[in-house]
């Protein structure tokens, strides 16, 4: 049985207009609904208002709150019919909309258009205003007045009369709502009339201010203060559902906005900048403070339900639906049970960034379309469901379509009892099951229908034997191969991760073949699967490597194994399901093709580049200012020195690196890696982009994710030691050279005691030594093997510390030299003292590449050192310019030609 009716459900008011019919002849009548929850119980009928209290009186009735009132006339308490029970949580009384966010940002977005645009087209503003003017004089004045003085009437009746209206019919919070919203509107606009007073540039105010022919002198405000409220105050209430109230405000506040164009005391801008602003404090503060609830709640769904012929008894909750998607369980007087999904507004707004996120990644065809409204959203449910049943897969029965006010519809389907596939444990996941599945997607798929959700909480196990599809919602009719494929992978993925690659390619195998199985290979991609499969496969990855990490420590510890066969474990576990799926389907299929479908319109990397570049460009314009560099003043032969001792950095930093890595590396192909993690730092902190960006580059090399993390690691303990030793050592020769003032060295070695006394502490608390050994451990893993290895070729730790030092020398000499470019003195061993302790400072903070932390640092070290501020400023400066931004263009070529050979 299947059609459509209307409940009428007032969202301003929250009352339920829908009146119950008998049957055909029979006078009208109204359920009796409840909303409880836990056990279920009949509310107990009112007593007589003038019986007097006894002891056999019953309790008075308590009304429990709801979005909609019980409906009037009240029921007669000694009328038959049924009591409906509905078991449910009650819904928020306010609701944070995701539409209402989207409005107040496009609004802030149109107002920071509006002063640009201010700001940039004077001419076109400016001549604009001339000819307002030069045809706002052939208006009558006497019209002019008459519509000046009718519109300041109703510009402040017409609100008026409408919350009184509404407060009539008892919606005082919508009231109470479009007040907050005024107010705070008229406060915003007072601090924009401040602003553009004060602080704004003079095209701005030339934009949205004028001088009137009849002023003191007095400019008009940027921000029409009572036109704004009122706007807020309109949008706020929420007049979409009132179309006559909302055609009256708008026209008497466009009467008003012109009235005052037309005699001069406004302009186009201004206008347009107190709509703008109005609408989005309106949409903010309903944002901020929440919507009222509208949504139908189990009563509504029980009205909406006998409206189209049913006898609900009781419903209950159940867990919602992929995307939000409410379902009640009911239970009819005569007749099966029935499985009712409510869809409405409030849940096709939710997810909208995250679907536009997607939708700008991915190609169209790897993204499930959205339906524009709530009537595309039914019928798109409804034609997948019934075009489900006629191509024969096992699905619910759709047998009634309703709409449930003007913001809600129900779709009804028969009840399936079962257990979906992520309740299940996984000796419960039986061949049989995975087969009958299998074959219901492939009748969809005979139908060019794909399903598009097939997750373990859309695939619904009935018993042992049977199972069956759920959620098609977000399904495809007349899909593409692509799409279908897509489906295929999916399905593929979910099976894996409960039972194996093993068991779930074979029996996807054994229902669709293995040309079909093979089709899929190039969809087994993270982007192309569902959120909570992408969710699944990195826990499991996690969670294997971090199992198979722990069992190798312990077997290399009792030395059941060696450390080259730990690491080899540890490599097996960290291969991805995807890449264990694909090598099953290649068993069966050695043909089957390996490139990988392209989904992905924009991937993040692009994206990552370009926010790069433009925050690259925004910093080296904001920071580096030539007036600091003081170029008339700098010697052009310390600076060449600078340049030449910065460039020298990275191939010192390539000798680092391939000095700790046994196998044989490329030494230019080394260099051009460091050189891209100048760019790589613009982005991540200095310290954290170089090891990713090194160990990437390793892996890439051909050298095992283990020993690569081992080599980087081996380096970074290395370059930690060569740090405090030159730090020392430096620190001693500072001091020494003082005339005898060893303050410097003393600092030093107070800071070393320091660091002793720490370590003894570390040391002597038990939690707190086995929470830094494990860490240690664990980030450590293999480099004391990797240094034994690196013994046996003396050669590579000569280029591994040679590199460290040179490393150290290199960034010395270039600061040293930009120093010495603008003037100052100051011995070399006390600059690298500088060096070393303000550039480990500056980087303790984690912004990108140290910006601003390491330069502040450095000018303080310097000056504390004896250098004067007007030097040490500009010879950090170019210093930073030197080793930061400047090699931010090679760095970002670099990265790109090793992305295309592979090398990264």
């Amino acid at each position: 049985m299947t059609g459509t009716a209307d409940v009428g459900v007032d969202e301003d008011s929250d009352e339920s207009s829908a009146d119950m019919s008998a049957g055909p002849g029979d006078a009208p009548v109204t359920p009796e609904v409840s909303l409880i929850k836990g056990p279920t119980f009949k509310t107990p009928a009112a007593p007589d208002e003038d019986a007097a209290p006894g002891p056999d009186t019953p309790p008075p009735t308590i009304e429990l709150p709801g979005p909609v009132p019980l409906p009037d006339p009240l029921p007669d308490p000694l009328d038959d019919t049924p009591h409906l029970d509905v078991d449910e949580p009650l819904l928020a009384a306010r609701a944070h909309r995701p539409s209402d966010l989207i409005r107040f940002l496009a609004g802030v977005l149109g107002i920071v258009a509006l002063f640009v645009l201010a700001s940039v087209a004077t001419s076109t503003t400016s001549g604009i205003e001339v000819d307002i003017s030069a045809n706002a004089k052939r208006i009558s004045p006497v019209l002019s007045t008459i519509a000046g003085l009718v519109s300041s009437i109703a510009v402040l009746a017409v609100p008026l009369a409408f919350a009184v209206e509404r407060l009539i019919k008892r919606d005082g919070l919508r009231v109470a709502d479009g007040v907050l919203a005024s107010v705070l509107s008229y406060g915003v606009s007072l601090g924009i009339d401040w602003w553009v007073a004060e602080g704004a540039s003079e095209p701005i105010r030339d934009a949205l201010t004028r001088l009137p022919t009849e002023s003191n002198g007095a400019l008009t405000d940027p921000v029409h203060g009572y036109l704004a409220p009122v706007i807020a105050y309109m949008t706020a209430v929420g007049m979409s559902s009132r179309p006559r109230w909302r055609v009256a405000l708008w026209v008497v506040v466009i009467l008003s906005g012109a009235t005052e164009l037309i005699s001069g005391y406004t302009t186009p801008l201004s206008l347009l900048l107190t709509v703008l602003l109005g609408w989005s404090v309106a949409y903010g503060t309903l944002y901020a403070i929440g919507s009222p609830n509208i949504r139908p709640t189990g009563q509504h769904l029980m009205i909406g339900l006998r409206k189209v012929g049913f006898s609900p008894a009781s419903a209950h909750r159940a867990p919602d639906a992929p995307g939000g998607t409410r379902r009640y369980y009911v239970a009819q007087q005569s007749g099966p049970p029935l499985d009712v999904h409510i869809v409405d507004r409030e849940q096709q707004a939710s997810g909208f960034f995250y679907r536009a996120w997607r939708r700008l990644r991915l190609r169209s065809v790897a993204v499930r379309r959205s339906p524009q409204s709530l009537r595309q959203a039914l019928e798109q449910e409804a034609l997948i469901a019934y075009a489900a049943a006629a191509s024969g897969a096992r699905a619910p029965q759709l047998v009634a379509t309703s709409e449930l006010g003007p913001d809600a519809a129900i779709l009804v389907y028969e009840n399936v009892e079962g257990r979906p596939l992520d309740d299940l444990a996984d000796e419960e996941v039986t061949d049989q099951v995975m087969a009958v599945l299998w074959e219901s997607v492939a009748a969809l798929h005979e139908r060019r229908i794909a399903h598009r959700r097939l997750t373990g909480e859309s695939l619904l196990v009935i018993d042992d034997r049977t199972a069956c599809l759920v959620n098609l919602s977000g399904g495809d009719i007349a899909a593409s191969d692509l799409t279908l494929r897509i489906d295929v992978a999916q399905l593929v993925t979910t099976f894996a991760l409960r039972i194996g690659p093993e068991r779930a390619v074979s029996i996807a195998n054994s229902v669709l073949g293995p040309e079909r199985v093979a089709a899929a290979l190039p969809l087994l991609q993270p982007v192309g699967m569902s959120r909570s499969t992408r969710i699944d496969l990195k826990r499991l990855s996690k969670e294997r490597k971090a199992a198979a990490q722990a069992r190798a420590l312990e077997q290399v510890a009792a030395g059941e194994r060696t450390q080259q066969q730990a690491e080899e474990d540890i490599a097996v576990a960290g291969e991805d399901l995807l890449s264990r799926i694909r090598g099953q389907i290649l068993q069966i299929a050695p043909e089957a093709p390996l490139e990988p479908a392209r989904l992905e319109r924009l991937k993040p990397k692009t994206l990552i580049m370009v926010i790069a570049l433009t925050f690259a460009a925004y910093l080296a314009l904001t920071t580096i200012k030539p007036a600091q560099l003081k170029l008339s003043q700098m010697n052009w032969a310390w600076a060449a020195a600078a340049l030449v001792a910065a460039a020298f950095s990275y191939v010192a930093a390539s000798m680092s690196l391939t000095g700790f890595v046994p196998e044989r590396l490329p030494f230019r192909r080394t260099i051009a890696a460091q050189v891209a993690g100048s760019f790589v730092k613009l982005v991540a902190p200095a310290a954290i982009g170089g090891i990713a960006l090194n160990t990437r580059y390793l892996q890439k090399a051909g050298i095992r994710p283990g020993q690569a993390v081992a080599s980087v690691g081996a380096s970074q303990l290395a370059g930690l030691a060569g740090h405090l030793l030159l730090l020392f050592s430096f620190g001693l020769i500072t001091g020494s050279q003082t005339n005898g003032d060893l303050s410097a060295s003393r600092a030093v070695i107070i800071g070393v005691l320091t660091a002793a006394v720490l370590a003894l502490v570390v040391a002597a608390v038990g939690p707190l030594r086995r929470f830094v050994v494990t860490r240690v451990r664990s980030l450590f893993f293999g480099v004391v093997p990797r240094m034994l290895d690196l013994m046996q070729t003396p050669t590579k730790l000569l280029t591994g510390f040679g590199g460290i030092l040179l490393l150290t020398m290199s960034f010395t000499a270039c600061l040293d030299a930009s120093v010495q470019a603008f003037g100052g003195s100051i011995s070399f061993s006390a600059v690298a003292v500088v060096f070393l302790t303000a550039n480990a400072a500056g980087s303790a903070i984690p912004t990108p590449g140290g910006i601003g932390p390491v330069e502040f640092a450095l000018v303080a070290a310097l000056t504390v050192a004896g250098v004067p501020p007007a030097v040490a400023t500009p010879a950090v400066f170019l210093y930073r310019a030197l080793t930061f931004w400047l090699p931010v263009a090679p760095g970002w070529i670099a990265y790109n030609v090793l992305q295309r050979k592979g090398a990264l």
